[in-house]
């Protein structure tokens, strides 16, 4: 039967009860190896926790028919420590001398990761405005090998048109991956777009509470680019630990439910502060007057739960407002069922461009009018 990507994730993916137990809620296992037989031969695919474990096979599984939908796509998955060990094996499988087109808004980690470690190691890379397409043209050299997309882009919700990133970089015989942890699955899946690869974070949305550090990169499983990456997770070893995947797969059952709550308790902050005095500017693609928002409409389910504004008053206003919150929590990170503020720039490097009175919010799980009131004192305060 092919079922909703909603009830898949009910059932904590496609592997239904397990079939040693018939236990609901899967086992985690916690073991590093794996017995042999008498002739040396193994129970099952699990050589040592390394290479493969079955808790984690579920996760990536899950993960991966997820990003396929209803099936358009052979995809695998290779699930890492963190969100970052995914960024980084991306990069690790690309060869010596290659160039990298960076998104000019992007997580700040990531263009970290390029300037402090693989520029040393010969990579190089540059900057484009991934919505301009015009831009991107111009970016790529004959020595592109990967343009890195994020849509909406962390922190200025900046929306990219996938499909003529895709047509660009092809053309310039380059790989698009997208770092897909804002939307997930459920509301852009880029690699129907001519994506050919997708980073997630499951810290975020996909665990959802708060309480896990997990990768993931997402591909056909026949690609090239899979294969290294599958070579790097495994030889390398910055794997997701059973523990943590257990959590993914705990926090993916409710991840339909909880992410229409938080898009739509976005939606109705933007719409509050869109209308504030306080507020110089909204990001939030789901505003009619933002300019990503037809590009949006036609390659996103909605519009996410992350947003940003700029408040008057610069920097030290920002501050004022981000601490004067009361059922925001003022923390890094995004995608859990509590509401968070962060006053970005501060935490980000001097040479960010992230404007100084920027305040970044993710949406959770609680009643809009709460959220609005706090902001609202916040800002009158």
């Amino acid at each position: 039967m092919n079922l909703h990507p909603e009830t898949r994730l009910a059932h904590g993916g496609s592997g239904g009860p397990d079939a040693a137990t018939g236990a609901v809620t899967p086992p985690v296992h916690v073991s590093t190896t794996f017995a042999r037989d008498a002739e040396g031969a193994l129970h099952g695919d699990p050589l040592y926790a390394r290479v493969g474990n079955p808790t984690r096979g579920r996760f990536e599984r899950a993960l991966a028919d997820l990003e396929a939908g209803a099936g358009e796509h052979d995809l695998a998955c290779a699930a890492f420590a963190s969100g970052m060990a995914a960024v980084n094996a991306i990069f690790q499988s690309l060869e010596r001398g290659a160039h990298v087109v960076l998104a000019d808004d992007v997580y700040y980690n990531t263009r970290v990761l390029l300037a402090e470690v693989f520029e040393r190691w010969g990579l190089t890379f540059s900057e484009a405005d991934l919505t301009d397409p015009a831009a991107l043209r111009a970016a790529l050299r004959p020595e592109t090998r990967l343009v890195w997309a994020e849509t909406p882009s962390n922190p200025l919700l900046k929306i990219t048109d996938l499909r003529a990133a895709a047509d660009a970089a092809h053309e310039a015989g380059a790989l698009l991956v997208v770092d897909a942890t804002w939307t997930t699955p459920l509301v852009q899946r880029p690699l129907t777009l001519g994506a050919d690869a997708v980073v997630h974070s499951a810290t975020k949305y996909l665990g959802g509470h708060s309480d896990l550090l997990g990768g993931a990169v997402v591909a056909p499983g026949e690609s090239t680019l899979f294969g290294r990456v599958r070579r790097v997770q495994q030889t390398a070893g910055a794997v997701l630990g059973a523990r943590d995947a257990h959590l993914a797969l705990r926090g993916m059952r409710t991840l339909a439910v909880r992410l229409r709550t938080q898009q739509q308790n976005a939606a109705r902050l933007a719409d509050f502060l869109a209308g504030h005095a306080a507020v110089k500017q909204v990001h939030f693609p789901g505003l009619d007057g933002h300019p990503g928002h037809a590009v949006a409409r036609e390659q996103m389910n909605g519009f996410g739960a992350m947003l940003s504004f700029e408040v008057s008053g610069g920097a030290e206003r920002a501050n004022a407002v981000a601490g004067g919150c009361e059922v925001f929590v003022r923390a890094t990170s995004l995608g859990g069922t509590e509401s968070l503020i962060e006053h970005r720039a501060p935490v980000e490097p001097p040479s960010s461009a992230t404007p100084p009175g920027l305040l970044r919010l993710s949406a959770g799980l609680e009643h809009p009018d709460d959220l609005v009131a706090d902001l609202e004192q916040a800002l009158d305060g």
